[in-house]
């Protein structure tokens, strides 16, 4: 994989992406066919996985007539099942013919079961499918982020993957809003089956990419290994410490959802509030997608350092919103600061994060370390989500909050103290 290697500036061979060449004049080489096939993809995924998340609350109480605890356990079983094919795509990744299995299988199987579910007549079946989407999903991350790394120069990470997370917070807005139109014309179980389309098209883009990425013919097949150890040595490891102090505050944004609905239910009623609390999670949302621009900018701009000093940017955004949260009142406009302040945060960390991880990785190793951030993703994000709600619900939403705060803080002590050890060139 050396040949292949996009983090190596002089590389000039015929593996070298195209995006390796003069910068003239006005012209942005990094947004080559694959970076532009790789971002359609996720785009397109989002839409295609958004439509049955969005349905499936309503279709397993309403339609199947599960207790709400049902839901619960399908996405608290689905999540730790991402979070597994995460690790394993990781190590899958490592090898570049089957990396590219992997990406184009991952978001097929993705498509495919999740729209699935619309045919389901019970519970269980539905929750099987929803795990077994969630693991294929998980299963492709590392890969994808491993042929963004491909096909774009290292001079341009930032940017390459502020575009990928964009494209994806673009779909994770259009999915529902399809979802909303789906049920109207055709009701939740055809709405759930059409998904397969976006699902589909997903796969076709991600095919193209590798296409476009004139990557060298595998002639030998690597040997399958699950690389921890390696991966932490040196500067990456100091960073993964604190992105995993970052993720076990990063709670799911339903909670920030539901503090929103609670504070406002008491001045609006129940249903008013809810419509609100749905209308600032468009905020989050929208200033997500916003913050990717100039976070991939700047990571680029500020040299090596430039990754953690854009998460540690995120980290501190995410502290703000979950003071506000911790002491708000039924104040609007306060609210909506905190959603956006907390859109920020992700904006510029989960773009950042990645391009910390394609600059400090080895390259022999990048998709087991892509496959360690996701997993470390994943499980931080259940963590912070299951703590948090017990803490909110047996506590205080104070107290909650204030325990996130916690956490955010020691992230940017650790982050803080890895930007300090990071030469200003070579390698750590």
């Amino acid at each position: 994989m050396g040949e292949q290697d996009a983090q190596s500036p002089g590389t000039t061979g015929p593996a070298a992406p195209a995006a390796v060449e003069s910068i003239g004049e006005g012209r942005r080489p990094w947004l080559t066919p694959g970076v532009g096939g790789i971002g359609t993809a996720s785009f397109l995924a989002d839409v295609g996985h958004e439509v049955p998340t969005s349905l499936l609350p309503s279709f397993v109480t309403a339609t199947l007539g599960a207790p709400a605890a049902a839901l619960g356990l399908i996405e608290g079983i689905s999540e730790g099942l991402a979070g597994t094919g995460r690790f394993v795509g990781g190590a899958l990744a490592d090898d570049p013919g089957r990396r590219r299995t992997v990406a184009v299988g991952g978001y097929t199987a993705t498509a495919v079961l999740s729209a699935l579910i619309g045919t389901t007549t019970s519970v269980v079946a539905a929750g099987v499918l929803r795990g077994a989407a969630w693991f294929a999903r998980g299963l492709r991350v590392p890969a994808r982020n491993a042929l963004l790394a491909d096909v774009v120069p290292a001079h341009a990470y930032g940017r390459a993957y502020r575009f990928e997370r964009t494209m994806d917070n673009l779909g994770a807005i259009g999915g529902p809003l399809l979802a909303l139109l789906l049920v109207s014309l055709v009701g939740v179980r055809t709405a759930i089956l059409l998904s397969v389309i976006p699902g589909l098209l997903a796969a076709v883009a991600i095919v193209y990419a590798i296409g476009q990425a004139k990557l060298p013919t595998v002639t030998e097949r690597k040997k399958l290994r699950f690389q921890v150890r390696p991966v932490l040595r040196g500067q990456l490891g100091r960073v993964m410490v604190g992105f995993t102090a970052f993720e076990i505050g990063n709670v799911a944004a339903t909670l920030l959802i539901l503090r929103a609905t609670d504070l406002l239910a008491e001045g609006h009623g129940i249903q008013a509030a809810t419509q609100l609390g749905i209308g600032l999670y468009v905020i989050y949302n929208v200033a997500a997608t916003v913050a990717s621009f100039p976070a991939g900018s700047m990571s680029d701009r500020l040299g090596r350092r430039g990754p953690l000093l854009v998460t540690l940017a995120g980290v501190a955004a995410f502290a703000g919103a979950y003071l506000l949260f911790a002491v708000a009142g039924p104040a609007l406009v306060l609210l909506g600061v905190a959603f956006a302040l907390a859109g920020v945060g992700i904006g510029c960390a989960e773009t950042a994060e990645h391009a910390a991880v394609a600059a400090f990785a080895p390259p022999e190793l990048r998709g087991s370390a892509f496959g360690l951030l996701a997993t470390v993703q994943a499980i931080g994000n259940v963590a912070a989500s299951a703590v948090a709600g017990l803490l909110y619900t047996f506590a205080s939403p104070t107290i909650a909050f204030g325990y996130l705060v916690v956490w955010m803080v020691a992230a940017l002590v650790v982050l803080g103290w890895a930007v300090l050890r990071v030469p200003q060139a070579g390698r750590a």
